[in-house]
């Protein structure tokens, strides 16, 4: 098939640093052209991809030194994508809401993932205004504030094998990746660290809409001396900071969409402690990849069972469930069911 991914600006393909959305681009992207589509690829310039780039500005806007209008750069791309729409059998926007009014009425085959967060009113209200266009789920819990929307697949997020390798012996600190935010809970980690009385090495970005919450409420606690700060890691750097890890906490306070830290610490075989918002649910297994808890004293006692996991069964539940192999095979699947109903559609308005 010749398919078009659409990713956000923000960050390149894959991030330099942290970036979720673009790196699950980027591992859908490489393997859709290693089973033979032909893919180009809409993304910062800065990307790297083995499919064709259709470069849209020099550098991601996250990273670029100069200010810029992330609505126009976006705006611009879409405009870009449907000049040339007629060279694709579908297209798949990662965009979240941002390109709904331009694809609405326009005669190409397309489909879009919602990476975000869809319980806000303002959203829910904008997404009914849209509920004819095929979407995906990345897990069950993200749809539940829109349940009428045209939901095509829950498809899970999934990694190559390779990139992060299984650590059988546990490291002893404990380990938080994410952003320094208040729906993350960064100071939830350091009360739980702190009460199992375990190191914990905090890599993490600080979004701009973040900076006065990290101030007041993260960068005190920075001082004590079992928090250590390592900053931003890139991709190179996970498999170390995860895998040497006692375990991974993720004490979020959101709906969270998926957690990608989450499949990243299985497929290095580290347990996974996470409070039960969101996702959580349908990623840990209780008990067998990690614990579900929903207090710190619950995060301790669970901290104290983690040597009863074993770590190559969380490797082995990740390679069963979270591949990359299996993450593209369900979006050629919808792709190919989404063709052939466009293709019959034509035929019978002919």
């Amino acid at each position: 098939m010749r398919i078009a991914q659409v990713s956000p600006l923000f960050e390149s393909v894959p991030p330099r640093l942290y970036g979720g959305t673009e790196r699950v681009v980027s591992y859908l992207t490489e393997a859709l052209v290693r089973l033979g589509h032909e893919v180009t690829l809409f993304a910062s310039g800065d990307s790297v991809t083995s499919a064709r780039l259709a470069a849209i500005g020099i550098e991601s806007l996250r990273l670029s030194r100069k200010g810029q209008d992330p609505l126009a750069r976006h705006l611009a791309m879409f405009e870009e994508v449907l000049e040339s729409g007629d060279q694709f059998d579908l297209v798949h926007f990662h965009t979240d809401y941002l390109h709904l009014p331009s694809v609405r009425g326009k005669d190409i085959c397309h489909l879009t993932t919602l990476h975000g967060r869809l319980d806000l009113p303002e959203l829910i209200s904008l997404y009914q205004r849209y509920a004819e266009i095929p979407v995906i789920s990345i897990s069950d819990a993200q749809r539940s504030p829109l349940p009428n929307l045209n939901w095509q697949r829950t498809i899970y997020h999934g990694l190559p094998l390779e990139r992060l390798a299984l650590q059988a012996k546990p490291g002893k600190y404990l380990a938080f990746l994410g952003r320094f935010s208040p729906e993350k809970r960064p100071d939830r980690a350091i009360a739980i660290a702190k009460a199992f009385g375990m190191p914990l090495k905090m890599a993490a970005k600080v979004d701009k809409v973040d900076e006065e919450y990290y101030l007041k409420m993260i960068r005190p606690q920075l001082a004590h001396p079992s928090v250590e700060f390592v900053g931003e890691i890139n991709e190179a750097g996970k498999s170390d900071f995860l895998g040497n890890a006692y375990a991974l906490l993720f004490p979020i306070d959101w709906p969270e969409p998926f957690g990608l830290v989450i499949i990243e610490a299985m497929a290095c075989g580290t347990p996974v402690i996470a409070y039960p918002h969101g996702s959580v649910a349908e990623l840990v297994e209780d008990q067998v990849t990690g614990f579900v808890v929903s207090s710190i004293a619950g995060a301790v006692r669970a901290l104290k069972q983690v040597p009863s996991l074993c770590r190559k069964r969380i490797r082995d539940c990740f390679v069963r469930r979270f591949s990359v192999q299996r993450m593209v095979q369900d979006y050629v699947s919808v792709y190919e069911d989404l063709r052939k109903k466009e293709v019959e559609l034509k035929r019978s308005a002919a």
